[in-house]
């Protein structure tokens, strides 16, 4: 999720123009800051003191597959999906939990119900949507049964016929439903008019498993906007049926290219699997003349997405397609490519989307933890700046300085919370602030540091100190708006960068962050995790820190 208020800038300048911070005395005590007990509950078999998981880690699977078809007339999603629910759990399950994050277009929700008067953000403008359930069924050692289930907000709970049991059991859950498509939802997802036809990005648009986990059991609080996601790992395989004009995009790997591309955009394709430089795939001529499109009335779009935590997709009869190569290392490749209406097409703009997602991933790739899609995509849409596996939608209008942000930070979220999957509806500066601080690293790595700026911190820092401001542990839905982006982005940014230059040193503060982000790659950290994480590679009590800087608003010396 992106922030356009240019709160990712370095903040160390800020801290080394003023080397000491005057205690709050009212607030701040060194005896409370340095006490010897910090954390809750000591390490055991599942999370480790170390910050790892432990020996009997365990989290549960669920994977997808999903048949879905895009009424281009009356903006709806139609959909099957049958989810194969494995519980690793130590514990039998006698109930499920699911998210309907549509249903927050209900206008009874509560998002609707606590979107202020003079509207938000996360609004929904009017539009009376949610999802519409037409059946629900369990298969459960071989036998398929309809179920009792309960509504609840954005929340589904299913009853089970008998309780799954735990280390290993698994269930197919089968829903059929539809959900029309607002045009702002939440910017997340959406739709937009061009003038060669619509723009869909399309999110939150399948039933999703609610995490359980060992720390909280079901993770089920409702989607109001403001908080985004927690959710499983999974394989998913899913098909999106289109009218022959549209072209889509979509998360993983496109496994049926024959079907529905023509032989020349497979050609470039494979050209720019091998090129540096962006090559072509449907030029804005193309786009003018309606070529570049098969003469098919439907057209099946299959796609493939393993080890990933949801999956979205763009579509549209008038995207301009680009694409080149991203280089991994140890010599791997993934492809970078954008798609985007012709009124996005300049050469401050869009056309230079395709190397800014390769400049940050292989920023990302070589100093944390190597790309794992085959493909990055970045769709030109309504939405501001939304980030999914292997693919992000950023506002159509960008450009320049901030359509380089704003790529850059949505891809950076493939490593938090996509690679390290933290519980956002509760801990967005877990995702967020990581984000905003290897976003500050990758804007140097740019282009010779193209886009760098000097940081402007002076007056906005001074704000996560005062009395009445909250602190960063606060969940994103109770946050006063006026403090949000600094509490989910730049303060745990600017703390991060903080403990990089200021208290560990770069070579420690590197090695550390790796360190974290190796151990809980497709896992579930809390944020007693990553402190743990964090002091043990570095080898440096920094419970001070947290307490001051995270569970506090003190002013740090």
């Amino acid at each position: 999720m992106y922030f356009n208020k240019n709160l990712f800038l370095p903040a160390i300048c800020f801290f080394l123009s003023f080397p000491v911070f005057s205690q709050s005395t009212g607030n701040y005590d060194q005896h409370e800051a340095f006490a010897p007990i910090f954390y809750p509950a000591f390490g055991d078999e599942v999370r480790t003191a170390a910050g790892t998981p432990g020996s009997r880690y365990w989290q549960n699977e669920a994977d997808y597959s999903i048949q879905a078809a895009l009424d281009d007339v009356n903006h709806r999603i139609s959909g099957s999906v049958q989810i194969l629910y494995k519980n690793n759990s130590p514990e039998s399950l006698p109930f499920l939990w699911l998210q309907l994050d549509q249903n927050i277009y209900k206008p009874d929700s509560r998002g609707e119900e606590t979107t202020p008067v003079g509207g938000s953000r996360y609004a929904n403008h009017g539009f009376e949507g949610g999802d519409s359930i037409q059946s629900v069924s369990v298969i459960y050692q071989g036998r398929e049964q309809k179920i009792h289930y309960i509504i609840n907000d954005t929340r589904m709970q299913i009853f089970l016929p008998e309780a799954l049991k735990g280390h290993g059991d698994s269930l197919k859950i089968i829903i059929v439903y539809s959900f029309g498509i607002p045009e702002r939802g939440s910017d997340r997802m959406g739709r937009m008019q061009t003038q060669n036809g619509w723009v869909y990005t399309i999110a939150q648009w399948y039933p999703r498993m609610c995490v359980y986990d060992n720390v909280l059991g079901w993770n089920t609080l409702p989607y109001i906007g403001a908080g985004e996601f927690y959710l499983e790992y999974g394989n998913y395989d899913f098909t999106i049926t289109t009218s022959g004009k549209q072209l889509v995009v979509a998360s993983g790997e496109l496994e049926n290219p024959a079907e529905v591309l023509t032989p020349e955009q497979i050609k470039r394709l494979d050209a720019a699997r091998n090129s540096d430089k962006t090559v072509m795939i449907r030029t804005e001529e193309e786009v003018k003349n309606k070529k570049g499109r098969l003469s098919r009335e439907k057209l099946i779009w299959h796609f493939k997405c393993n080890h990933a935590r949801d999956v979205a997709f763009g579509a549209s009869e008038g995207f301009v397609w680009d694409a080149a190569r991203i280089n991994l290392p140890d010599g791997k490749k993934s492809l970078a490519m954008s798609v985007y209406p012709i009124e996005s097409a300049r050469d401050s703009g869009w056309k230079r989307s395709t190397e800014f997602v390769k400049g940050a991933i292989e920023s990302y790739s070589n100093r944390w933890y190597i790309y794992p899609y085959p493909n990055a995509v970045n769709v030109a849409g309504p939405v501001s700046g939304m980030e999914y596996p292997g693919i992000v939608f950023c506002f159509s209008y960008s450009q320049g300085r901030e359509l380089w942000g704003v790529t850059s930070h949505e891809f950076g979220h493939t490593w938090f919370p996509m690679i390290v999957g933290s519980n956002e509806r509760k801990y967005a500066w877990m995702d967020e602030g990581f984000n905003t601080f290897i976003n500050s690293v990758a804007d140097k790595d740019f282009n010779n540091g193209e886009f760098l700026q000097k940081p402007r911190y002076r007056q906005r820092a001074a704000r996560f100190f005062q009395p009445n401001s909250e602190s960063i542990m606060t969940i994103p839905e109770v946050t006063n708006p006026r403090y949000l982006a600094a509490n989910a982005y730049t303060k745990p940014g600017m703390g991060l960068e903080l403990l990089r230059y200021d208290v560990l040193g770069e070579a420690r503060f590197d090695s550390a962050f790796r360190y974290y982000i190796r151990s809980w790659a497709f896992k579930h950290p809390t944020p007693w995790d990553f402190f743990h994480a964090m002091e043990n590679g570095s080898g440096e009590d920094l419970s001070w820190f947290w307490r001051g800087w995270v569970m506090n608003n003190w002013k740090v010396d």
